[in-house]
C-alpha cells in the first residue's frame, strides 16, 4: 500500500504541534490533495478541528486502547481511497505511559512506519536547540526524524542562528520557522482548543492557519518527506478483525444491511427488525468517536441523530446513546428543554437500555453545579455533578467489571480514558458502581460506572475497536427491550 503519511510532534505540550498539524493540513488539501487525518491518543477536540481542515473524518489512533494489529489495521483501512494521510501526536515525541515509553507517539511512529516531523518552541533559545535534537535523534532506534519545524522565533537574526546551527550538528532539514503569533486565530480554554460548534468563524481561522504554515513552511518539502515514507504492509480489515475478537475466526457473516458489509455481530437482529439507537449529537453532547457509532451500525443497529437542546420530539427509538461534551456551556438550553428531561427520565424509569459517557453521565444527573449556577438536569442518576477549576480526572482508565449490566461482562477489564472537570456528589442515596478503577479517578474512590436499572453512566469514554463486545451486547440490549423481553446482562 503506497500511503504518502508523516507525524507531526512535539517537545511537549504546547510547542505548537496543533497550529501546525491544522495549518498544514488545510495547506495540502487547498492545493487539491485529498487528505486524510489522524489524532493520536484520546482527543475529540484536535481530532474535530483536523476534520474540519481536511474535510474529511478524523480517526484516532491509539496504542493503549488498541494492541498493534488493530492499530495498523484502523489506520489502513481508514486511510484507504486517500492521496496522503497526517498524524498529530500528543504530549511530547517520546512521552508515554511508563518510563520505556510504552503507548507514546514514537511507539505509533514505529507501528506504522512513519517519518515524524519535530516541532520545537525556540522561545529564548538559539544553539541549544541543536543540542536538544541531537539528543532526540539518538534516544531511540528505528525511529525516522525527517524534519524540525522552529517555533516561536523572535527575529531573523534568531531564526538565522537557529537554523545554521541546527544545519551544522544535524542532517535534519529545517522545513522553516514560525513566528511568535500574537494572535491565536483558534481560541483555547481549559480541556485545549475551543469547540467548533461554539466558535463562528471556524473556517476563516483555519483559513489563516493555513496562510501562516504557507507563509512560514515549506509544505511541499513536507510533502516530499510524507511522499518518501515506506510502503505500508496491507492489512486486514480492522472490522473484520473486530468480529474475529467475537465470534472467533470460522464465523459466518448473518446480518445483511448496507452498514453491515463486515463485523455482523448481532445474528438475533433480523434485518428488517433493526433496533434504533438513538444518539445525542448536538451543542451540548458531540464527543463521539467515529468507530463508536459504526461498530453500532456494524453490529446491526439504525442510528437515530437527536439532540437535548432543542424540544423537538423524539421520533421512537429501542436504546439511547449519551456521548461527551460540554453541557455546562449549554446549562441554560437543557435547564429550559423540561419537555425533553422528563421524556429521557421516562425512558430511563421503562428500562430502555440507555448509555453515557462523562458529558452524557453529567446530563443524567439531578443537577449541574457551577460557580454561580445550579442547573437542573435530567434527573436519572441520584447523584450531582460540579463543575471544579481544576481537572477532576485525567488519563487512561483501567476498570475491572464489579456488577452485572447489559453491557461488560462481570469480571472482565475495560481500558478507556477519563478528561474532566466535573466531580460527582454523592448525597444520601448510595449508587450503585460497576466498575473499580485500577488506574484512573472516576467518581472517587477508583469507583465509576453508575448502574440504574438498564442505565449505564460512567466518566470514561471508551473506544469501540478497543472494546468490541460493547457494541454486540448494547444492540443486543436494544433489540430485547424492542422485543417486549426482559434484558439481558452480558456474558
Amino acid at each position: 500500500m503506497t500511503l504518502p503519511r508523516l507525524i507531526i510532534a512535539g517537545l511537549n505540550g504546547g510547542t505548537g504541534k496543533t497550529i501546525t498539524s491544522l495549518g498544514t493540513t488545510r495547506a495540502w488539501s487547498r492545493k487539491g490533495k485529498c487528505i486524510k487525518p489522524f489524532k493520536k491518543g484520546p482527543d475529540y477536540i484536535d481530532a474535530k478541528w483536523l476534520a474540519l481542515a481536511s474535510q474529511h473524518p478524523c480517526t484516532n489512533l491509539d496504542p493503549y486502547l488498541l494492541n498493534n494489529a488493530t492499530l495498523k489495521a484502523l489506520f489502513a483501512t481508514a486511510a484507504a481511497g486517500y492521496e496522503g494521510a497526517l498524524i498529530e501526536g500528543n504530549r511530547g515525541l517520546f512521552d508515554g505511559k511508563d518510563i520505556t515509553g510504552t503507548c507514546s507517539t514514537a511507539e505509533l511512529a514505529r507501528i506504522i512506519n512513519t517519518p515524524v516531523i519535530l516541532a520545537m518552541d525556540c522561545t529564548k533559545m538559539t544553539r541549544t536547540a541543536a543540542a536538544i535534537l541531537t539528543g532526540m535523534l539518538n534516544f531511540e532506534d528505528d525511529l525516522h526524524i525527517a524534519g524540525v519545524i522552529l517555533n516561536r522565533t523572535a527575529t531573523d537574526r534568531h531564526r538565522s542562528i537557529l537554523r545554521q546551527t541546527i544545519e551544522y550538528y544535524t542532517d535534519v532539514p529545517v522545513l522553516g520557522c514560525l513566528p511568535k503569533i500574537k494572535h491565536n486565530p483558534i481560541p483555547e480554554r481549559h480541556m485545549g482548543l475551543i469547540s467548533n460548534a461554539e466558535y463562528a468563524g471556524t473556517n476563516s481561522a483555519l483559513e489563516e492557519v493555513a496562510d501562516i504554515i504557507e507563509d512560514h513552511l515549506d509544505v511541499e518539502m513536507m510533502w516530499e518527506i510524507a511522499s518518501a515514507a515506506p510502503e505500508f504492509s496491507t492489512q486486514p480489515n480492522v472490522w473484520d478483525i473486530a468480529e474475529q475478537a467475537i465470534t472467533g475466526a470460522n464465523s459466518t457473516p448473518t446480518i445483511d444491511t448496507p452498514c453491515a458489509t463486515t463485523m455482523p455481530l448481532c445474528p438475533e437482529v433480523k434485518p428488517t427488525m433493526a433496533p434504533r439507537i438513538g444518539y445525542v449529537h448536538d451543542d451540548a453532547l458531540w464527543f463521539y468517536y467515529d468507530e463508536n457509532l459504526q461498530a453500532l451500525q456494524h453490529a446491526g443497529a439504525q442510528l437515530v441523530r437527536l439532540s437535548i437542546t432543542s424540544d423537538k420530539d423524539w421520533p421512537q427509538i429501542d436504546a439511547l446513546y449519551l456521548g461527551g461534551g460540554f453541557p455546562e456551556t449549554m446549562h441554560e438550553s437543557i435547564t429550559a428543554n423540561k419537555k425533553i428531561c422528563e421524556h429521557v427520565r421516562g425512558l430511563a424509569e421503562s428500562g430502555m437500555p440507555i448509555y453515557a459517557e462523562c458529558g452524557g453521565f453529567m446530563y443524567l444527573s439531578k443537577a449541574l453545579v457551577q460557580e454561580k449556577s445550579t442547573s437542573s438536569m435530567a434527573g436519572v442518576l441520584p447523584v450531582q455533578t460540579q463543575l471544579c477549576k481544576q481537572p477532576q480526572g485525567l488519563g487512561y482508565i483501567d476498570a475491572e467489571v464489579i456488577k452485572a449490566n447489559p453491557y461488560h461482562p462481570l469480571g472482565s477489564v475495560v481500558r478507556g480514558h477519563e478528561f474532566h472537570y466535573s466531580k460527582c456528589i454523592i448525597e444520601n442515596e448510595q449508587p450503585t458502581f460497576g466498575f473499580r478503577l485500577s488506574k484512573g479517578f472516576g467518581m472517587g474512590e477508583r469507583l465509576d460506572g453508575l448502574i440504574y436499572k438498564n442505565v449505564f453512566a460512567s466518566y470514561t469514554h471508551l473506544f469501540a475497536l478497543g472494546e468490541p463486545h460493547w457494541a454486540v451486547n448494547f444492540v443486543r440490549a436494544a433489540q430485547e427491550f424492542k422485543s417486549g423481553t426482559p434484558v439481558t446482562t452480558a456474558q
